[in-house]
């Protein structure tokens, strides 16, 4: 009986004896696929998770300050006090950013660093230390896109985001913000992930303030942080010169096709409104849609006119996190569409929520364009964790390697079909403090070494700086 240990050696055997000239395949070359001149290469990061000096220069507390030091909340028992110590480090941090050609770093800022109390008056060190790190960015040819809210929400504002006079505070934060840094900074993020900082934080528990409120005051809370959004956009726009770009980072639900034909494609577009009608299309359209207030009933938020002004405010260009998607197949049903389930045989990437799903870099700029047609889309964030080992060689992580050249190939094909992608940001530059996974879960290009914070390239950085360097994928 023959195995297929057999078999592939016959196999090689007739390939070795094969007569065809091995030039028949030297003309067959790879093609690269590029991206446009003035593409934006980067990496993010976020205050929280980079900076440590928690308590240091007059920075005010966080709630996630707290969340934190409460026994059970975080995987490893690990805190941000220190984290990778970013706020000693930023110098390095530009310095790694530079080694690997990117022209562009998304950061966030501390609220409670900037405004301790949450608003009222503003820390001149925290100030002070903000300016240093964009001037350092520029000077080493980085522009910074800088994200005003990543988590880190003042612990002195009272009832966090269920109370409404949050997004008063958060916008008084954005003018102040604007004014102070538009000279320098041309891109602005409002919120990052209202998805992940509202549902998980006030729903499930799992992120600070680790709370699981009713269905209704979780949908009040949303629509506080979507308030809030539009009147970040207004403060920013009254702050600053012609020309600042504003936008918003969020993690839709991303639809993809199981198969690329008009029937499932439309039910993806039915996917990607149903699936995020909550969040990202009032974040794109400035409003709710009538279907999902009627569905929610008793449930919906209570919304002002002076809400949704606000709510109504345009933006320049829509920030996507791509981390994952959901195959979408076309059903006969209310909805018309179904999510298959991905078995549990479906590849992740180090955390069961982060499945491989590379296509979601296509069909989510591709379906969002479809939808909402806006000006300009960035991958605000992608990424992911893998079981890093550092070792006299360095880390090489080839599993991130295969992840990232899949996710950005999809994205080019996006390039490459006209839809408005201006730039993409892996998550992340550095391993982090990972919320509520802590320091276990590694994201970074760069190994973290967190008793020497030495910043430590792995494999997937010499890998990346070819693809800024060519400006293209292979």
């Amino acid at each position: 009986m023959i195995s297929r240990r057999d078999v592939g050696k016959l196999i090689g055997i007739a390939t070795a004896s094969s007569t065809l000239p091995v030039s028949g395949f030297a003309k067959i070359a790879p093609r690269p696929l590029t991206f446009p001149a003035g593409f934006r290469w980067g990496c993010a990061t976020a205050a929280y998770q980079i900076e440590g000096a928690v308590r240091e220069d007059g920075r005010g507390e966080s709630i996630w300050d707290i969340f934190s030091h409460t026994p059970g909340k975080i995987r490893d028992n690990s805190t941000a006090d220190v984290a990778c110590d970013s706020y000693h480090h930023y110098v390095d941090d530009a310095q790694a950013l530079k080694n690997v050609g990117a022209n562009s770093y998304r950061l966030s800022f501390a609220w409670p660093r900037i405004f301790p109390n949450g608003r009222g008056q503003p820390n001149q060190m925290g100030i002070d230390h903000y300016h240093r790190v964009i001037d350092n960015l520029l000077e080493n040819g980085v522009e910074p896109y800088v994200t005003l809210f990543h988590w880190d929400l003042p612990t002195a504002l009272p009832g966090g985001w269920q109370n409404r006079d949050t997004a008063e505070a958060f916008a008084d934060y954005a003018g102040f913000v604007a004014k102070h840094f538009s000279d320098k900074v041309r891109h602005f993020m409002t919120l990052n992930e209202v998805r992940s900082f509202i549902d998980n934080g006030y729903g499930a528990g799992l992120h600070a303030p680790g709370l699981r409120l009713p269905a209704s005051e979780l949908a009040q809370a949303r629509h506080h942080a979507i308030v809030a959004h539009g009147l970040g956009v207004k403060a920013i726009r009254a702050n600053s010169p012609r020309g600042t770009q504003v936008g918003f980072a969020e993690n839709p639900s991303i639809p993809i096709p199981t198969i690329d034909t008009s029937a499932h494609v439309d039910a993806a577009k039915k996917a990607l409104k149903a699936l995020n009608e909550a969040i990202f299309v009032p974040l794109a359209e400035g409003r709710y849609r009538d279907a999902y207030l009627a569905a929610e009933g008793g449930r919906a938020p209570h919304i002002t006119s002076a809400d949704l002004t606000a709510m109504a405010s345009p933006v320049d260009f829509f920030g996507i996190n791509v981390y994952t998607g959901n195959y979408v197949d076309p059903a006969d049903n209310e909805r018309g569409f179904t999510l298959p389930s991905p078995g549990p045989t479906y590849p992740k990437m180090g955390l069961d929520w982060l499945r491989v799903a590379p296509e979601a870099a296509y069909w989510g700029p591709r379906l969002i364009s479809d939808v909402w047609n806006p000006r300009a889309i960035y991958i605000s964030e992608n990424g992911a964790v893998t079981a890093d080992q550092l070792s006299s060689g360095g880390v090489k992580d080839t599993a991130r390697i295969m992840y990232l050249r899949n996710y950005i190939s999809q994205m080019q094909r996006a390039v490459a079909e006209g839809l408005p992608v201006k730039g993409y940001f892996l998550w992340s530059l550095l391993d982090n403090f990972e919320w509520s996974d802590g320091t276990s879960a590694r994201f970074g290009i760069h190994y973290t070494d967190y008793a020497t914070q030495r910043r430590i390239p792995k494999l997937s950085a010499a890998w990346f700086r070819e693809v800024i360097r060519t400006n293209a994928v292979a």
